[in-house]
């Protein structure tokens, strides 16, 4: 999982994974190999890394059929040797995400958001990849079709056993799907745990302010909210020193003049500040 605001650079990670923005500096790593530094992205590297993109209605093509967008993969890598064949394998892909081939030959448009944003996992799922990053999946749908998609991605996950990297800002919808947690402010981690250690023993002051952020059904557990003050910073002029320091409640002089590195104060849990002990 990864969070965090609005603005501070999750989709632009998950896009620069996947080559999809070329990096400007650092190393991406997929299964042990730097693909960072290919000049282009060989096709059966390119088939294992997909993407379901966060708005469902602009990411499908509104002129060409639901049979056209999930099997325009399947003919590019040459997954298919006839008609036929293709027709047979777009239709498993959509009984996989609850749909069914009377959606074979609709258009985008005659479908729900919900619809919409299967089609565009089981197009994702059409190249049988091992890594998906999931940019807000499910951030433009309804709740109770959000709670459909995410059982669905969860199923998927253990059937086919897939890795997700999981962008979003609701932290309830990311602590349902997601093993491990990264926290990001302003284009840096600032926290990494396994998912129940970080919801129970979140270190960074910002991951606590966001947790604290999450609404409860009774009113008694709300507890004390933490409201961040100021506005975030212009990314392309962060402030010096720490990142998070012109709204931290609990900065010293050393978070406003050096950076702090992301280092393990717990096994398996990292935390980029200088009050983590």
């Amino acid at each position: 999982g990864l969070v965090g605001e609005s603005g501070s650079g999750k989709t632009t990670l998950g896009r620069i994974i996947l080559r999809l923005i070329e990096p400007t500096s650092g190393s991406i790593f997929y299964n042990g190999k730097e693909i960072s530094k290919i000049k282009k992205i060989d096709k059966n590297l390119r088939k294992k890394m997909q993407i379901v993109f966060q708005d469902p209605y602009s990411s499908l093509h509104p002129r060409k059929k639901i049979k056209d967008i999930i099997g325009s993969g399947l003919k590019t890598h040459h997954m298919v040797k006839n008609e036929e064949e293709l027709i047979g394998k777009i239709e498993s892909f959509l009984n996989l995400v609850g749909m069914g081939k009377e959606h074979l030959y609709r258009y985008p448009h005659e479908l729900s958001g919900g619809q919409k944003q299967r089609v565009g996992i089981a197009r994702a799922l059409s190249l049988n990849p091992k890594f998906i990053v999931c940019d807000e999946a499910v951030s433009a749908l309804d709740v109770s079709v959000q709670a459909q998609v995410i059982n669905l991605l969860s199923d998927l996950k253990k059937e086919f056993g897939l890795t997700y990297l999981f962008i979003s800002h609701n932290l309830n919808v990311v602590y349902q799907i997601s093993d491990r947690v990264a926290v990001m402010y302003l284009g840096k981690i600032m926290e990494i745990a396994s998912y129940k250690d970080l919801y129970e023993n979140s270190m960074h002051p910002y991951t606590v302010a966001l947790l604290s952020s999450i609404p409860q059904i009774d009113a008694e557990d709300q507890g004390n909210k933490i409201l961040l003050s100021g506005e975030v910073p212009n990314p392309a002029e962060p402030p010096k020193g720490c990142k998070f320091h012109t709204r931290c409640s609990k900065a010293i002089e050393k978070c406003h003049i050096e950076a702090p590195q992301l280092i393990e104060v717990r096994k398996d849990h990292f935390v980029a500040c200088h009050l983590a002990k």
